[in-house]
């Protein structure tokens, strides 16, 4: 059989392309700067563990530094572009002005934003579909509420938070139409005193059941329901494992998946490209709901399960 010059061209680019991805992948260096403590069983450590899980299950160098108050970020992802990392990721939506000073610096580098809004050449932003979830979660909390009020407690109104808070709001107020829902923003992501203190202006107004969404700080919401016997929503991570008592289920926004699965592009040969990357309530690894408290009866637990399909076919867009 004869091979052509054409045919034997193409087998040398195909081969020469597969091997150019091999070494892309195999030199990848990811760096990322967080702006709380990885060990805050929140946010941030989702985030953290997502870097180790590409470290460790994708084989790929990375760095990290964590704590960075907002002023210092910009500085922080510049560092890692001189340093020569391919991929720097700042792991919140606060990072997307940071991004894009030192973006039309250093071209060849990727910026990651997570939760950003803003995507460009070299700034590729990841989203989770929050609103999605907060629906799911509120139409849980107002079938359990005795009192139809509600509290959402947040840090800062980042799109991707106030959009959530409006879904929380209206699941709300879909499972009853008395539904009250007051919003916190306490401008601190990891303050526990002013986390406590937001939850307990709440609870003093009759919410029975609240909702903290911010790293650190979420702990002192959290203890304030417990000690005040209200209910809780939790937030990353099925909270119900720490906090037994008061999770009346939570939301699992696995940000440890969006990252192995973010960067699975990279090591299967491709690059992350300039643009939005979204997941949902159809990628279950990624977001879902957790494990429920004992008192939701069974009734609420196949309404929020219709639900969540609805959501999934596209039936209801939150």
């Amino acid at each position: 059989m004869r091979i052509t010059k054409i045919s034997l061209l193409i087998v040398v680019i195909a081969c020469a392309l597969t091997m150019t991805g091999q070494a892309l992948a195999e030199n990848v260096k990811v760096a990322m700067v967080l702006p709380g403590n990885i060990s805050d069983k929140s946010w941030n450590q989702a985030g953290f563990e997502g870097l180790m899980r590409v470290k460790n299950e994708l084989g790929f160098e990375v760095a990290y530094s964590e704590k960075v108050p907002q002023p210092d970020q910009a500085e922080a992802m510049a560092d890692y572009a001189r340093r020569g990392y391919n991929y720097v990721i700042g792991h919140g939506g606060e990072f997307q002005e940071a991004a894009a000073r030192v973006a039309r610096k250093y071209p060849d580098v990727m910026f990651v934003v997570n939760n950003g809004i803003n995507s460009s050449e070299n700034i590729a932003t990841v989203g989770i579909d929050l609103k999605q979830v907060g629906l799911v979660v509120g139409y849980i909390a107002g079938k359990m509420s005795k009192t139809g009020k509600a509290g959402y407690i947040c840090a800062q109104k980042i799109k991707k938070y106030v959009e959530m808070g409006d879904t929380f709001a209206a699941g709300f107020k879909r499972a009853r139409s008395d539904a009250k829902t007051y919003v916190a923003w306490t401008n601190d992501w990891d303050d526990i005193a002013k986390g406590k203190e937001a939850a307990l202006n709440q609870i003093s107004q009759g919410a029975d059941v609240v909702f903290p969404t911010m790293d650190n700080a979420t702990i002192g919401s959290l203890q304030a329901a417990k000690e005040k016997g209200a209910y809780a929503i939790g937030m990353y991570y099925d909270a119900y494992s720490d906090w037994p008592d008061i999770i009346l289920n939570s939301a699992i926004v696995n940000w440890s998946q969006a990252m192995v699965e973010l960067f699975a592009i990279v090591k299967n040969g491709k690059m992350i490209e300039g643009k939005d990357y979204l997941w949902d309530l159809n990628y279950p690894k990624v977001l879902n709901i957790g494990t429920y408290h004992p008192s939701v009866p069974e009734s609420v637990r196949s309404e929020a399960a219709a639900l969540l399909e609805q959501i999934k076919s596209g039936a209801i867009k939150p």
